[in-house]
């Protein structure tokens, strides 16, 4: 997985908040998935529209703070579990 891989929402999945955490739901596998407030926000990014994660780095560095390399490792590996997991798909 690479910076510049594009990716958008499955279109089975929902999100609803639910106590402060952002809970998608798998409507094909039944299994729920917890994301953070920086996970959830990452989510509203993709739920606008198929996004470079490379984009997603640069919302994310905007918004909140935390040093570049570590956004980025970050957001490689959430978007690793989404996919492995189904909940986003290459766009």
């Amino acid at each position: 997985m690479q910076l510049s891989d594009r990716f958008a929402v499955s279109a089975d999945v929902v999100a609803r908040e639910v106590g402060g955490e952002l809970v998608l739901l798998d409507l094909s596998s039944g299994q729920y998935f917890g994301l953070d407030p920086v996970g959830g926000r990452i989510w509203e990014l993709l739920a606008e529209g198929p996004r470079e994660l490379a984009q997603l780095c640069d919302s994310v560095e905007a918004e909140f703070d935390a040093p570049r390399d570590r956004i980025e490792a970050d957001l490689l590996s959430l978007a690793k579990q989404l996919k492995d997991q189904d909940l986003i798909v290459a766009a």
